[in-house]
């Protein structure tokens, strides 16, 4: 018989297990897995159920039986979709992803309206935020009207394999509310919003004999909940992991507002605060904590493979939509360009809150054990903003080269590129961000659908900047990557890097295995010409 007891307030805020409790259930589950695949001659996860007293605080294993579910799941599978009716488009825009969706179109005109979402409904929306992340997950594909392919609603979706149509300009007036509707991505770069629910179909084909390659095939990944089921791709770990998924859908408020706390004027704002942090009386350990569990289930999953976390690169608006962050972020015209990535890191108005990010880094690292994790610094302008940020990460204990630690730098910037030897002087190795190197070398707003017709990686201009920054940095005799959009979109462009000899290539989920194939497949061409 279950019994309800009142229980203070006090009581009810405090967490209902401690750090030695997980620790304790984790080396028995470690125990009775080991006992199982003995006795079972076999490895055998197992599903184990636990309870603790409330009364002597004993723990106790209560049942333990053969787990049946993630177990028995394949990892190494590659869907394609395939349209098999065509019907009336509502409205068309730029794919994202080449899967099909359909669900309820449930049209949202403001954040106040992100409670309607229900499981399986098609987001319809200007465009997505950062805090709308949470929501996005319940979705069975998402359109919108602004945006080009590495918008936040392009990037998210990607993350989390659904379908989506950004840039369709009028889709929150065209589309009926309510309406069924079905979402193609299958159809090439132009993905259409069809009247009702077509037919369509999904086809699995199994890559588990999917060829090494000398290119390491890496990862993008950014939701620690998603990290054991990719890290079953085949894949050679993460080559970029996004602190700021971590920060805004399981922090969600700013560093600093946590910092100055007991200062805080806003009543509101703090009264928010204290209720998602109400566990700790140290509000800036809950930033430490939380970030690095999340940090750690990547780490984790795909131990002892390497996992690369880029350090937070939110824009000046995005940290100002996380609660108590209007107070401490100016406004800017173009923030894509301003105050971001290592310019914060030991600027006045972020440094201690960066300092946040580097003990989390450092729990990682030390406490959980976790070597395989390295890190890499964004949007860094020029070599002496590097040196000023590792010698900040130094303040904080994360010091280059002791006990293994890698710290990379993004390579997004036409200066990354020009001055990539004297880069290669302060820094273990490269990752291309073609993203932010294409805007940058053609002077397009990514986010811009007026100009995104001109957004493109394959502009000669930006493969130029590729091939030399490969050229220079393997030159200077450092690692050089790439973790940027167009090796997922683009076959063209990983075949191109593969022959200029770049080192890994970091794919989104739903393209890894796909790429990876023809990786291997150009490798062999090029090892059979030279032998020819």
């Amino acid at each position: 018989m279950t019994r309800n007891v009142p229980v203070e307030v006090r009581e009810r805020e405090q967490f209902a297990i401690n750090d030695e409790d997980i620790l304790t259930l984790a080396r028995w589950g470690c125990l009775i897995e080991d006992h199982y695949s003995e006795v079972q001659g076999h490895y055998c996860p197992m599903d184990i159920e636990w309870a603790k007293d409330g009364i002597t605080q004993e723990l106790f294993i209560v049942q333990a039986r053969p787990e049946t579910v993630h177990s028995q799941k394949q990892g190494t599978v590659l869907k394609t979709y395939k349209l098999n009716e065509h019907g009336k488009i509502l409205v068309s825009g730029h794919s994202v992803g080449e899967r099909i969706g359909h669900g309820v179109a449930r049209v949202i005109h403001s954040a106040k309206n992100l409670g309607e979402i229900e499981p399986g409904d098609v987001l319809v929306t200007d465009k997505t935020d950062p805090d709308w992340e949470p929501i996005m997950k319940k979705a069975s594909a998402i359109v919108t009207n602004r945006g080009g392919r590495t918008c936040h609603a392009a990037i998210v979706s990607r993350e989390l394999g659904l379908p989506a149509i950004v840039g369709a300009e009028n889709a929150t007036e065209v589309i009926p509310p309510g309406a069924m509707i079905t979402v193609s991505c299958a159809e090439g770069d132009t993905g259409h919003v069809y009247e009702g629910k077509l037919d369509y179909e999904c086809h699995e084909v199994d890559l588990s004999k999917l060829p090494r390659t000398n290119t390491k095939v890496m990862m993008i990944v950014g939701n620690p909940n998603e990290a054991f089921r990719l890290s079953m791709l085949p894949s050679d770990g993460v080559g970029l992991a996004r602190m700021e998924f971590i920060i805004n859908s399981f922090i969600r408020i700013h560093p600093m507002a946590l910092l100055e706390y007991n200062n805080l004027e806003n009543i509101a704002v703090k009264a928010e605060i204290h209720r998602q942090t109400s566990a700790y009386e140290d509000k800036p350990a809950f930033f430490v904590d939380t970030l690095a569990q999340g940090v750690s289930m990547i780490a984790a999953a795909f131990y002892p493979r390497d996992v690369i976390v880029r350090m937070s690169d939110f824009k000046t608006n995005e940290y100002a939509n996380l609660i108590g962050g209007e107070r401490y972020e100016p406004l800017e015209e173009n923030p894509m360009i301003g105050f971001r990535g290592a310019s914060r890191y030991y600027h006045k108005n972020y440094r201690d809150a960066f300092g946040l990010e580097c003990q989390a880094m450092r729990k990682v690292r030390e406490t959980m054990g976790l070597k395989n994790l390295k890190l890499m610094i964004p949007f860094c302008r020029t070599v002496e903003e590097g040196k000023k940020v590792l010698e900040e990460m130094a303040r904080h204990g994360l010091h280059r080269g002791e006990d293994g630690l890698e710290i990379y730098i993004m390579c997004e910037i036409p200066s990354n590129v020009i001055l990539a030897e004297d880069f290669a002087e302060i820094f273990d190795g490269f990752s291309i961000g073609s993203n932010d190197l294409t805007q940058l070398t053609l002077g397009v707003d990514r986010d811009s659908e007026i100009v995104a017709h001109l957004f493109d990686e394959r502009n000669p201009a930006v493969m130029n900047s590729l091939a030399t920054a490969i050229k220079k940095v393997k030159g200077a005799g450092r690692k050089i990557g790439i973790c940027g959009q167009a090796p997922s979109d683009y076959p063209e462009i990983a075949e191109f890097l593969v022959k200029q000899g770049i080192d890994s290539i970091s794919l989104n989920p739903d393209s890894v295995m796909k790429t990876g194939m023809r990786i291997a497949q150009v490798e062999s061409e090029l090892e059979t010409s030279s032998v020819r």
